[in-house]
C-alpha cells in the first residue's frame, strides 16, 4: 500500500532591513550656518532701507549737481587704477558739488510780467538776480536770506556726502587699504544722516525754488 506524500507548507518572513552603517544620512544644517544666514539677511534688509532712505534725500539735492557727480566719475576712476592725478580729481570734483551743494540753496526765482522765470541769489537786503534786464524785483521778506537756508544748505552738504562715499569707487580712491573700515562706517553712516536730514527738513521747511531745486 502506497504512503500518501505529505503536501508540506512553508511559510517565509521576509527579513528585517536593517540600515547598514554606509547608509549616509541627510545632513542637517548647522545653527552656525543657520546665524550667519540670518546675519546676512540683517544686513541685507538694513542696506535696502540705506537705500531707501538716501533715495528719498536725492530730492534736497541739486539736480544738476548730483548728475555731473555721477557723469565724471567714471572718467576719474578709470580702471580702477587710482593715480595721484586721480586723486586730486577726484578731491576737485567732491569739493565743486559740495559748494554747489551749499550755495544753491541760497538762491530763489519768481516770474516776471513777461513769463519768464527769474533766477538770484537771497541776500539780507533781498533777491539779487543774475541778469536783472531792467526786471523789477520783488520785495518780499521771502526773499531775504535766513536761518532756513543755512539749515538747508549744510542738510545738503551731508546727504551729497553720505551718498558719495557709499559709491566704493570715491571711498577706494580716497581712503586707499580702508575698505573695510569704510564698510562698516558705511553701513550706518547713510542711515544716521537720513534720519538727521528728515527730521531737520521738517523743523525748517523752505519755500525756495533755486537754481536745481525742486519748487517747494
Amino acid at each position: 500500500m502506497a504512503q500518501p506524500e505529505e503536501i508540506g507548507i512553508k511559510v517565509y518572513t521576509s527579513p528585517k532591513y536593517e540600515p547598514s552603517s554606509s547608509t549616509q544620512q541627510p545632513a542637517l544644517p548647522e545653527t552656525g550656518s543657520l546665524s550667519g544666514g540670518r546675519k546676512r539677511r540683517a544686513v541685507a534688509n538694513g542696506v535696502q532701507k540705506t537705500i531707501s532712505k538716501t533715495s528719498m534725500l536725492v530730492n534736497f539735492l541739486p539736480t544738476g549737481t548730483l548728475l555731473t557727480f555721477e557723469m565724471a566719475l567714471p572718467s576719474i576712476y578709470g580702471k580702477g587704477h587710482c593715480s595721484s592725478v586721480s586723486i586730486v580729481m577726484m578731491n576737485v570734483l567732491m569739493g565743486i558739488c559740495t559748494l554747489s551743494c551749499f550755495f544753491f540753496h541760497f538762491t530763489d526765482s519768481f516770474r516776471g510780467p513777461d513769463g519768464k522765470v527769474y533766477y538770484g541769489f537771497v541776500t539780507p537786503s533781498g533777491l539779487s538776480l543774475f541778469n536783472p534786464a531792467g526786471v523789477a524785483v520783488p520785495q518780499d521778506d521771502r526773499y531775504k536770506v535766513g536761518f532756513n537756508d543755512f539749515v538747508h544748505a549744510v542738510m545738503s552738504v551731508m546727504v551729497f556726502v553720505a551718498i558719495a562715499f557709499s559709491d566704493h569707487r570715491v571711498t577706494d580712491c580716497l581712503f586707499p587699504g580702508h575698505a573695510k573700515e569704510m564698510d562698516e562706517v558705511m553701513q550706518s553712516f547713510p542711515l544716521m544722516v537720513g534720519i538727521v536730514c528728515s527730521g531737520l527738513f521738517l523743523i525748517f521747511p523752505t519755500t525756495r525754488s533755486g537754481v536745481g531745486l525742486l519748487p517747494a
